[in-house]
């Protein structure tokens, strides 16, 4: 969404976003300075229950479980990366029709605090401080959050120090507490 509006001309100095390619692609349309662009950490996917009964993807499958929150990989680069881990784990067909979809990962990962859904495959960044288990790295593409300079940036020098900062010793420090792997 956020895309589309800089694509139409919303008044944002940064953009920045968990899919690289979407900053790609808005820098080849022609909305992002080119030479602004960085690449400022790379996201993990976590799996989180309200109860912390569910400790890995193979108690996803108990019988007492019937709805699974991801986000949605139509759109969603972690809900691509819930359903990589769950297909490289063999669990993809088996609790195909348990998973139910948030718009983000922050919409999944409500689903299951709100006790809608039992577990959420949602962004490690959004559960490590609440008990979430990381899930290894090798079950899905790397998740490479990128960011730029809006074109049309009435501050596109501040916009550039705070992607500078981003990319930081300091930046990498806070992104790291939070999270994100560089």
């Amino acid at each position: 969404m956020l895309a589309r509006q800089i694509a139409s001309g919303a008044p944002y100095d940064v953009f920045l976003s968990a899919d690289e390619a979407r900053v790609k692609a808005l820098t080849a349309g022609g909305d992002l300075i080119p030479d602004s662009v960085v690449v400022y950490a790379q996201g993990r996917i976590a799996l989180w229950s309200k109860s912390g009964s569910i400790r890995s993807l193979a108690d996803l499958t108990a019988p007492g479980i019937l709805h699974i929150a991801i986000a949605n990989p139509a759109h969603a680069p972690y809900g691509v990366a819930a359903r990589q881990a769950l297909e490289k784990s063999g669990l993809w067909t088996t609790l195909g029709k348990k998973i139910v979809y948030g718009e983000s990962v922050r919409q999944a990962l409500e689903y299951a605090e709100s006790g809608n859904a039992d577990a959420a495959i949602t962004a490690w960044s959004l559960v490590s401080q609440k008990g979430g288990i990381l899930l290894p790295p090798n079950l899905h593409n790397p998740i490479r959050q990128a960011g730029g300079v809006v074109k049309t940036s009435k501050n596109p020098e501040a916009a550039r120090a705070f992607l500078r900062f981003l990319v930081s010793a300091d930046g990498r420090r806070i992104l790291e507490n939070h999270g994100f792997t560089r």
